[in-house]
């Protein structure tokens, strides 16, 4: 565990809005303090996930309660992203920091292009000497389209930008066997599976906040299956130094074993929409999970309409999604050559054989 907080080179930190809510306003002595952490740790790269738009826009603005439709969260986030970051600038330039603003939504990353866009603009601002705060485009994301809490938004720029370490700062401190306020609970210093503590998550009930450990728990899934490890952490003084330093402060969680999922594949998995269904029989499922690329022989039918270089989906005879992939020939196409041997492929279209889908622009679940 400590070897792995030690090498950590690129670092994703989480920032909720109850982290950056302090009295009904932004704490900016926390952000004070995180900004004198990062300063000493400069030979790390720091990206920070921050929520907080929708909390400063209701400070600057003088609301007492949290918007409750998506229209005033929009227009509230609108203000609070302009004040925030403000803010971040301010504290940060006395530390001769530089901070840049991203906004992101999940509607965008699933876009192959936008994604590789965000990744690269990610990385330039990185070795340009930038801290990117990054959040939710809250004005113009609507309920269909957004991450729905920042932990998942965390976990997918941490996928996104290769980091070594996410840490999810949290009100709980850690994840514990049951609620924190009982004596009897007790805090999880190490986790291997998160499945097996999923049980002990609780829904948030702050008033700014739209998580929960639930919900840290779920994005921290998507995290350490890509291999990277993850700290949900209490809000103190130095937490960031104290982590990156190997003393660890709320709840360590292993990565998991195996070989790490490419970026394309990352995206596959995670954001790609799919735009058709290739069913499969069993001798093609099987091949697919040995490593193997799909070929026609083994298709049984096809659905949707998709065409070259399209991600489908790929199902087996019981109807389970079992992956996906990035198409080579459109459905028109495909369902001339389904079920026939590859040699037949070009006597039947006119083109050169190539496989429906190659291994490797497949991702199998």
């Amino acid at each position: 565990m400590e070897e792995y907080l030690k090498k950590a080179k690129r670092v994703v930190v989480k920032i909720g809005s109850q982290i950056l809510e302090k009295e009904g306003s932004i704490d900016t002595d926390f952000l004070k303090n995180l900004s004198e952490n990062i300063k000493v740790l400069e030979n790390k790269d720091i990206l920070i996930v921050s929520s907080g738009a929708v909390l400063a826009g209701s400070k600057k603005l003088g609301l007492r309660q949290k918007p409750k439709s998506i229209t005033e969260k929009q227009a509230v986030a609108s203000v609070g992203q302009a004040y925030l970051m403000q803010i971040y600038d301010r504290i940060f330039s006395e530390k001769g920091l530089i901070v840049g603003q991203v906004l992101l939504t999940v509607e965008g990353l699933r876009e192959r292009k936008r994604y590789i866009l965000a990744q690269n603009t990610l990385n330039k601002l990185v070795d340009m000497g930038v801290i990117p705060v990054i959040n939710e485009n809250d004005t113009i994301a609507v309920e269909e389209i957004v991450f729905g809490d920042n932990d998942f938004l965390a976990a997918h720029v941490s996928v996104l930008t290769n980091a070594d370490l996410l840490i999810i700062l949290s009100t709980a401190g850690g994840v514990y066997t049951g609620d924190p306020k009982q004596e009897k609970s007790k805090l999880l210093k190490e986790i291997k599976n998160i499945d097996d503590v999923l049980r002990y998550a609780r829904a948030s009930t702050s008033k700014f906040g739209t998580g929960g450990m639930r919900s840290k728990l779920e994005a921290a899934k998507i995290a350490v299956s890509h291999r990277i490890p993850v700290v949900i952490a209490p809000k103190k003084e130095d937490i960031l130094l104290k982590i990156i330093r190997g003393n660890l402060e709320g709840s360590f969680i292993y990565p998991e074993k195996g070989e790490k999922l490419s970026r394309k594949k990352s995206w596959l998995k995670l954001l790609s929409a799919p735009k058709g269904r290739i069913i499969i029989d069993k001798g093609a499922e099987k091949a697919l999970r040995s490593g193997k690329s799909l070929l026609p022989a083994g298709i049984k039918d096809v659905e949707g309409i998709f065409y070259k270089n399209d991600v489908v989906a790929i199902v087996n005879e019981e109807g389970n999604i079992i992956g996906k992939g990035i198409v080579n020939f459109n459905y028109r196409d495909l369902k001339k050559i389904k079920g026939r041997r590859s040699s037949d492929v070009e006597k039947t279209l006119g083109i050169k054989f190539t496989e429906v889908v190659h291994r490797d622009n497949l991702v199998v679940f």
